[in-house]
């Protein structure tokens, strides 16, 4: 079966995925240059089963085997009477990108926020991640918006 014919499934995240999505959310990190404590990947990991916190992770799979996560959380907005659905985290593994992977992932969450009639899906990446740009160019468009973060 050639690249172009695999068989991807695109699903919520299932708590025995544990080991395989870790190391991938560590090589995410590191990509962005950060470390977070295991405390909080254990928070976050924790976050996706509870059915009172709208924090969601879906992973794509061939067959049993993750090759990638995207992680997506519903809020609430003054700008619209709908929740609008946040896609936080977006990740391939290297030797699956340029399969569409990553697509098949935003798509997912499209999905998802549609069916919980969102007024918005959007996201964020860093300025240099050009990879990244031409897949968000590809199904996205750039609203003009620039991001300030205050310490706390």
């Amino acid at each position: 079966m050639s690249d172009n014919q695999l068989i991807i499934s695109v699903n919520l995240v299932q708590e025995d995925d544990y080991p395989q999505w870790l190391p991938y959310w560590l090589s995410y990190q590191k990509f962005y240059q950060v470390q977070l404590p295991e405390e909080t990947t254990l928070a976050a990991w924790k976050r996706f089963f509870d059915a009172d916190i709208p924090m969601y992770c879906a992973v794509a799979k061939e067959g049993q085997k993750i090759l990638g996560f995207v992680h997506y959380v519903f809020h609430g907005s003054t700008w619209a009477v709908n929740d609008f659905c946040y896609l936080e985290d977006l990740f391939v593994a290297p030797e699956a990108r340029g399969k569409h992977i990553g697509k098949r992932l935003i798509e997912y969450v499209k999905q998802q926020a549609q069916a919980r009639q969102c007024a918005r899906l959007y996201w964020h990446t860093q300025e240099s991640n050009l990879t990244a740009h031409r897949l968000y160019d590809w199904v996205g468009e750039k609203p003009g918006v620039i991001e300030y973060r205050m310490p706390l």
